[in-house]
């Protein structure tokens, strides 16, 4: 009879990342191959191509004009709802927050902060040169442009690349290119380039961009992408600093001072005037003695008792404490208490002088 646990598709899951503690070994950080060069100098020529054929009112005005004046949002209606969920996508508030905890999760299972590393750096990327071309351009959207076929440039507007665009290319390339295997790179690759066309695609049907803004978003999102891995370097150094601090925390607090309680050292003591005090000692407290604390040779002896022999009888101090020699009980000087509840006996004398006379009284 077969009794095997039979394990549904979620445990088999987690039993999977169960057997992945640590970073797994065979992960490589992408290099700047020869590809990946080419790629990227096609993309820039591409993005400056765009920016150009905008600044000299070319076709690409023209045709964004066109497609303004066609309404998609009108044309089909019924999309309009759905679409406007779907451009939350390239949002980057919800879509960093989503993939930062998706990352956090990843980096705390590989004991490894490069993740969450390199989405930093992606998105400060992304932040600087997407927005100093918003704000250089300064082109006005769609539905707030002024004259027909202009290209709508140096108008106070920040429309100029499509950052939900750009944003969508980066958020979501990033898992591609910290995918672990190469077959998860690819899917996800795909997943991320469908995602930003749809984005992209969405706002120009919603009327929030041109066309051209849309194809100036892709471009600028892919080109981080692909610069991504030169700057691996400062990834594995920032890296590499955070651990170097923990470290040097973790042994400071290992190696920090401890309190030690003041009600387990105390120790009586016979001081040197015949009385018993307690005192702090460094034997009771554990603490090495030092050598300036050694007792002189004139000093009375020390008795200590343990923590846990509080009720044990404390051993009498030896004969001679005070230096004066020892005198038997009839050599002592008989000393009235102080505070004595018994009169003097002053009128002792008289009294005994009558007792003697009254028998002489009475022969």
């Amino acid at each position: 009879m077969r009794t095997d646990q039979i394990l549904t598709r979620l445990e088999r899951v987690f039993a999977r990342l169960d057997r992945e503690p640590e970073r797994p070994a065979h992960l490589q950080t992408p290099q700047m191959s020869r590809h990946r060069v080419v790629l990227l100098g096609s993309t820039l020529a591409f993005y400056l191509a765009i920016v150009v054929a905008v600044l000299t009112t070319s076709w690409l005005v023209r045709l964004d004009w066109q497609v303004m004046f066609f309404r998609p949002y009108e044309q089909w209606p019924q999309l309009h709802a759905f679409l406007d969920y779907l451009v939350v996508l390239g949002q980057r508030g919800p879509t960093a927050v989503m993939v930062a905890a998706w990352l956090g999760w990843r980096s705390w299972r590989q004991h490894t902060l490069r993740p969450l590393i390199t989405l930093g750096v992606a998105l400060l990327l992304l932040n600087i040169t997407v927005g100093a071309v918003k704000l250089g351009l300064g082109r006005l959207g769609p539905h707030y442009a002024t004259q027909i076929g202009s290209a709508e440039l140096f108008a106070g507007g920040d429309i100029f690349p499509s950052g939900h665009t750009a944003n969508a290319v980066v958020t979501w390339g990033i898992l591609a290119y910290l995918a672990s295997t190469t077959v998860t790179r690819r899917v996800l690759s795909v997943v991320s380039a469908v995602v930003s066309l749809s984005v992209g695609a969405t706002t120009v049907y919603l009327g929030t961009h041109w066309v051209s803004d849309v194809l100036l978003g892709w471009s600028a999102g892919l080109l981080i992408m692909l610069a991504l891995p030169w700057f691996e370097p400062l990834i594995a150094g920032a890296e590499a600093r955070v651990f170097a601090l923990r470290e040097r925390l973790r042994r400071r607090l290992e190696t920090g001072s401890v309190p030690v309680p003041v009600a387990t050292v105390l120790t009586p003591m016979l001081s040197a005037g015949g009385k018993w005090q307690l005192r702090l000692t460094p034997e009771a407290a554990g603490l090495p003695e030092p050598a300036a604390a050694a007792a002189p040779a004139t000093a009375p002896a020390t008795v200590q008792a343990a923590a846990g022999q509080a009720h044990a009888p404390v051993p009498r101090p030896a004969a001679h404490v005070s230096g004066r020699p020892h005198l038997i009980r009839s050599e002592r000087t008989p000393v009235t208490p102080a505070g004595s509840r018994r009169p003097a006996h002053t009128e002792r004398p008289a009294a005994a002088g009558r007792a003697a006379a009254r028998p002489a009284a009475g022969g």
